[in-house]
């Protein structure tokens, strides 16, 4: 049966994907919905690749191109429980410049957004998942001032990427958001009024809600296989009807129950227990386990039983007797100067017992033991040896929930839990200790110490961030030199404390950075017969001796003459010059001072109003080529164009991570429970209390726990309560 529907799905995704006679119901055509042909501000039309469509040229940064709310409204509906869709786009970026293609967003947060950057020839994806701001990065140079088609396509978590009909990038991302608000808005060739303004043509921009979209942009490719949300739909089907069984198998057990108790039925909810039948709000006391217990509704609800305090008179001890829970005042006898309580006893000639303030003469036949002589151990208060080791907490010693029991040579002893007290010197039973209000604690300044059972936790006080278990301190760790950045590293500082970034020429995770030998590398720019030396963190050319090493330089098929100097062509930001035969290029040295300083390669230089940024907040003004860190970005100005790309987080090893609130960077955990970043294998499955074997990922209520929730995760399974549900039952 799985078999035949996955064939069926195959079979009708692949019919939709063909695109012919497609349902306009499920496209939306960015150009013509926001009827660019009545916008004059920023925005010409102009020819584009071909007449089928219009095109218009995105030039000014006074525009503000995006969406009325009636198309808002449509895109929020398409997208509503949508897992499957292609953003499309045929485009011809100015070369060298960085810019929004379309944003769909709310605020400042962004639900989906297309970035090109052509500062660092990267092509960037960024989504939102579990309300946190995700990026994919990809390597590739769209801003050449060349015609292209892109096209982007998911499927739950199954992203593509194609260029001019080419597959550049196939990954595996966490599954975005869809769940548009009524706030959010589309943009196009900008991410906001302010920021990310696309420079370039745009034409037939489209957002296609069907399998693998990318086919009505290059109809030549096909597929044959099912997309990934076709099998993930499969296999949610399949969890669906698990937890249907799930909950009717408990129904029909529920229900075999009450058929089963009809004879011991009564007009008002009773309670059964060790085959005794308690009445509602009926009470009483279970012996084995010293606990007071109550019928209340039909569920019986335990607690542990309390003992007022004992004071015994001077001729009695306190000690425990058969079926009684709480100790109770016994007369003691007296041996020898030996004061033993009741039950206790002492080998003399013969072996005898205090009972009742009197030394009872008793018959105990001992047990043989399975050790030497040498081996053998009287217990305390016993008549009978044992062999050395002997676990005297296995006889039955009584100790309370917060105390344990202890063995030691002669006797068991209880002894309080770590973070808990004895009450009145009885270690048996034992209570919980306030470090806090006793100022027991180790919590430093900037803390606010927390009490929990048994111990006690230091949390930050806002606007400070952890340190250890203990301390916390402010952000401004890169200033006041504690980080662990190599120094050949730029220290960024972040939200909950700083980043590392090598060097350009330097190669490492920025705790340890390594020069990059771009000799022996092969990545240099020495030209004819001169030689790379390395240096740290770049290199030089030489030239070496001998008659090639005279004269002009060939250069690109010509001819350079002997100290001539020039620009290159591809790379206006490098100087070369050709000396003795050999040809040297640097990048261009920056001087601020002088009126012919190149503000395209010395950003720094530019004191323009006009090349100034200004920061996502709204707040502050930056120069060109000022670097700064947003939301775990890292930024930079240029010519008063924001560009900004993700932080470098170092590379993992371990199967699950998870990453804390308000850091960029996952971390490793040992607990797949912790990890909210994990792909599922549903090879691996778990077991239920309804006795359903569940397939990674299924999620399902735990039997007679309404408010605790369970997930299936790679064949281990991760319970959690709602404590509101909790408060409300």
């Amino acid at each position: 049966m799985g078999l035949l529907l996955l064939l069926w799905a195959c079979a009708a995704a692949a019919g939709a994907a063909v695109g012919f006679g497609m349902d306009p119901d499920l496209q939306i055509d960015i150009i013509t919905e926001l009827d660019l042909v009545n916008t004059t501000l920023g925005v010409t039309q102009v020819s584009g690749l071909h007449n089928a469509s219009k095109a218009f040229l995105f030039q000014d940064t006074e525009r503000e191109i995006h969406a009325a709310p009636h198309v808002s409204e449509k895109l929020m509906q398409l997208f509503q429980n949508r897992s499957e869709f292609t953003f499309l786009a045929t485009l011809q970026q100015k070369a060298s410049t960085s810019g929004v293609i379309l944003s769909i967003r709310e605020l400042e947060h962004s639900y989906f957004e297309l970035e090109s950057s052509g500062l660092r020839d990267e092509i960037r994806f960024h989504y939102r998942f579990h309300g946190k701001m995700r990026t994919e990065v990809f390597p590739y140079r769209l801003a050449d001032g060349q015609w292209h088609r892109i096209a982007v396509s998911l499927s739950a978590s199954h992203l593509l990427l194609h260029v001019d009909c080419n597959r550049i990038y196939e990954r595996v991302i966490d599954p975005p958001e869809t769940n548009l608000t009524p706030e959010s808005n589309l943009w196009l060739g900008q991410r906001n009024r302010k920021h990310g303004f696309f420079k370039g043509v745009i034409q037939d921009v489209k957002i296609i809600f069907i399998p693998n979209g990318y086919i009505t942009q290059c109809p030549n490719l096909n597929r044959t296989c099912p997309t990934c949300s076709d099998f993930l739909s499969l296999v949610q089907g399949i969890m669906d009807l698990q937890e249907l069984l799930a909950k009717m198998t408990a129904k029909l057990n529920y229900a075999e129950t009450r058929l089963s108790q009809l004879e011991d039925c009564h007009c008002e909810k009773t309670c059964q227990v060790n085959g005794l039948i308690y009445r509602d709000k009926d009470s009483w006391v279970e012996d084995d386990h010293c606990r007071n217990c109550t019928c209340k509704g039909g569920a019986v609800e335990c607690r542990r039983m309390s003992c007022p305090p004992l004071e015994c008179p001077p001729d009695a001890l306190p000690v425990h007797v058969d079926s009684q829970c709480c100790k109770v005042c016994k007369a003691k006898c007296i041996y020898g100067g030996k004061v033993l309580a009741e039950g206790q006893r002492v080998l003399t000639k013969s072996c005898r017992e205090c009972r009742n303030g009197v030394l009872v003469k008793v018959t105990e036949t001992c047990p043989p033991l399975n050790c030497s002589e040498k081996d053998h151990v009287l217990p305390e208060n016993q008549c009978c040896s044992v062999c050395r080791g002997h676990n005297f907490c296995a006889e039955g010693h009584r100790c309370g929930e917060n105390s344990e029991c202890k063995n030691w040579n002669t006797k068991a002893t209880c002894e309080c839990k770590n973070g808990y007290l004895s009450v009145q010197g009885d270690s048996a039973y034992c209570e919980d200790i306030d470090e806090c209000a006793a100022k027991m604690h180790y919590c430093h300044a900037n803390t606010v110490c927390v009490n929990l059972p048994g111990s006690y936790r230091c949390d930050c006080v806002a606007g400070y961030v952890r340190v250890d278990d203990f301390s916390c301190t402010e952000h401004d760790e890169c200033g006041s030199g504690q980080h662990r950045c190599d120094e050949n590293a730029i220290c960024t500082n972040t939200i909950r404390g700083h980043s590392c970034t090598c060097k350009p020429g330097y190669v490492g995770n920025g705790t340890v950075c390594r020069d990059i030998d771009e000799c022996a590398l092969k990545i240099h720019t020495c030209w004819n017969d001169s030689a790379c030396v390395n240096l740290p963190g770049g290199f030089d050319c030489l030239c070496p001796s001998g008659p090639s090493c005279t004269g002009d330089c060939p250069h690109e098929g010509g001819l350079k003459r002997n100290g001539q100097v020039w620009t290159l062509r591809e790379d206006r930001c490098s100087v070369c010059s050709c000396k003795d035969g050999s040809i040297f290029c640097r990048r261009t040295a920056c001087d601020c001072g002088s009126p012919s300083a190149d503000l395209f390669c010395c950003p720094e230089c530019d004191t323009r109003v006009t090349s100034q940024c200004l920061h996502q907040s709204g707040q502050r003004l930056y120069r060109s080529g000022d670097n700064w860190t947003y939301s775990c970005q890292h930024c930079r100005c240029l010519e008063g164009e924001v560009d900004c790309w993700p932080l470098q987080c170092p590379a993992l090893s371990c199967e699950y991570t998870a990453m804390s609130e308000g850091e960029c960077c996952p971390h490793c955990v040992s607990d797949p429970c912790l990890a909210d970043n994990i792909t599922y294998d549903i090879r691996k499955t778990c077991p239920d209390g309804y006795g359903i074997t569940r397939l990674s990922g299924a999620v399902w209520t735990m039997v007679g726990s309404p408010c605790t929730t369970c997930k299936c995760k790679n064949g281990n399974v991760c319970c959690s309560v709602d404590l509101e549900c909790l408060n409300n039952n």
